[in-house]
């Protein structure tokens, strides 16, 4: 078994720090071409998939955009999710599920179980009923190799209220998700941490009470950040941004590399991909 921690090491070593976001809501399968069904975004998150392959450190499908469809919707997931295996394209499904007990187990089986029709190499997870509600998951990832992403300082203006909110150590709310992720211990030979959280590129995280100062840590913290490309946050200012956290950074993309349509879409993902190698690559290395 080669775990998703080990997988992403190796995209990162290969300077792949690009996540494509598989988000096909109405306006992009109309900038597309396709219609606003199931069939539509199965036929999106395929030509992403292949685009992707070999180029991309990784895909993260939006399941809300599929599960509008209802049953139709998760067979088309299924099929791009079978694609993404086929290529060896490691996959995040953006399912922010948190729960606790049974429940939360349950969401772990569905989507990462080894042979599952959902079966992801991690997922977003939510923990504001505390880290230990995650613990349905933790068998998966310690047995099964498969990788967590806790959200900890989101874009989101109403979750700052929760996020910023001190607990009774003193610490944001923030920073206990990024200080339980960097304990999860995995016994995994990797580089890199089984269990990540998401940090907004948007954000200036000392707000979040989340310092950036510190050197980065061992194995490094995968970071999942949204905001780049359309939404304004700049590859260029990450390492301000992010600063010791930022080694196993997954720049996350989804409108600036889908608009456009499937022409010309593996140009764009190469594209991208190689220009936040560039400015994540300091000139001396």
């Amino acid at each position: 078994m080669t775990s998703f921690s080990n997988r992403l090491g190796a995209a990162l070593a290969a300077k792949r720090h690009l996540c494509v976001g598989i988000d096909p809501h109405a306006p992009l399968l109309a900038d597309w071409g396709l219609t606003d069904d199931a069939a539509g975004a199965e036929r999106m998150g395929r030509d992403v998939i292949a685009a992707a392959a070999g180029v991309a450190a990784c895909v993260k499908p939006q399941i809300a955009f599929f599960e509008r469809f209802g049953s139709a919707g998760y067979v088309a997931l299924e099929r791009v999710l079978a694609d993404a295996r086929a290529a060896g394209v490691l996959v995040i499904a953006d399912v922010k599920r948190g729960d606790i007990g049974s429940s939360f187990a349950a969401y772990a089986d569905a989507w990462l179980t080894p042979g599952s029709p959902l079966e992801a190499d991690a997922m977003t997870v939510t923990a504001y009923q505390g880290f230990g509600s995650l613990s349905g998951a933790f068998g998966h990832v310690r047995d099964h190799g498969k990788g967590l992403f806790v959200l900890a300082a989101t874009s989101n203006p109403e979750a700052r209220e929760v996020q910023q909110s001190r607990r009774a150590d003193g610490r944001t709310v923030a920073q206990a998700m990024v200080d339980d992720a960097l304990a999860f211990d995995a016994p995994l030979d990797t580089h890199v941490n089984s269990v990540g959280v998401v940090l907004g590129a948007t954000l200036t995280l000392a707000d979040f009470g989340i310092d950036v100062t510190l050197p980065p840590a061992k194995p490094a913290l995968p970071v999942l950040a949204p905001g780049f490309g359309h939404q304004g946050a700049r590859i260029e200012d990450a390492g301000r941004t992010f600063g010791g956290l930022g080694w196993a950074l997954l720049a996350n993309e989804s409108r600036s590399v889908l608009s456009g349509g499937a022409r010309g879409l593996a140009d764009r993902v190469r594209e991208r991909s190689d220009s936040i190698a560039r400015a994540l690559t300091p000139e001396s290395a």
